[in-house]
This record gives structure tokens, sequence and C-alpha cells, in this order.
């Protein structure tokens, strides 16, 4: 795209969403952003997307279970480029409780370059929308 055209047409970013092995806790969080109007995440500009292939932002729950692993690095390489990684709740991020377990190998930037963490278990709705415009804030610098 050109600088020109880039400057007049603002784009705005879709999300996806990913859950690495997650209690669902944190997934039921982000839900509650995208369907309640109090926490609604469309007013920052950006919406969820069904299909990785479309998103520009993608929100990871979940410690990365070791039979989820493969999946998630599939669908992660599935999200065209530039694209921000948001780890959500404190799973993703350290293991949470299920750190010291057997299915639990490594934390998620062992595999995946995380951009924003969003520590919490599981995080308040307004932690997810903070965490989510960080991350459009660093996908501006990239698009």
């Amino acid at each position: 795209m050109s600088e020109l055209l880039q400057k007049i047409v603002k784009k705005s970013p879709w999300i996806y969403r990913i859950n690495a092995g997650s209690c669902n806790g944190c997934d039921v969080e982000m839900a509650t952003t995208a369907l309640i109007p109090r926490y609604d995440v469309e007013r920052l500009g950006c919406r969820y997307c069904g299909s990785p292939k479309h998103a520009d932002i993608v929100l990871i729950s979940g410690p990365v279970t070791a039979v989820v692993r493969d999946k998630v690095l599939r669908v992660y390489n599935e999200i065209p480029n530039p694209k921000v990684v948001v780890a959500v709740g404190i799973c993703p991020i350290s293991g949470g409780v299920f750190r010291d377990s057997y299915s639990i190998e490594h934390q998620l930037d062992d595999y995946i370059p995380v951009d924003v963490n969003v520590p919490g278990c599981p995080p308040r709705p307004q932690a997810i929308i903070d965490g989510i415009a960080m991350a459009i804030e660093i996908w501006k610098t990239r698009f």
C-alpha cells in the first residue's frame, strides 16, 4: 500500500482468540469484552474475527499444553504479518497453577514472541481492554 493511501485509509485491527489449554476463565472474560456493551472492545476501533487469516492481534489464553502446542503454533503461523500477540491471564505468562504439571513444557514466550502481557487469574475485562489498547498502539507502529 502506498504511503499516501496509508495516510488516507485507516485500517481497523481484527482480533482472534486462541485457547492454548486454559481452564476457560480467561476465555469467558475475553467474551465479556466482545459481547457486553459495558466492556465493548469495538469502541477502540477493532473487532473479533473468526479466522486467523484475517487477524492482526491475537489473544492467547492458557499455559500451552503439550497436546495443543503444535496446533497453537500452526494457527499462529496462519496469522499474517504484522501481528501483535497478547498473553491473557497468568497461565501463558508463567504457567500459572499448572506450571509444574506434566503436560506443561514451557511458557508461551518460549514458542511465540509476546508483545503484551495481561496478568490475572482471570484478568478483569478492563485489564483485557487495556491490553488490547496497548496492542493496537504496537500494531499501528508495525502497519
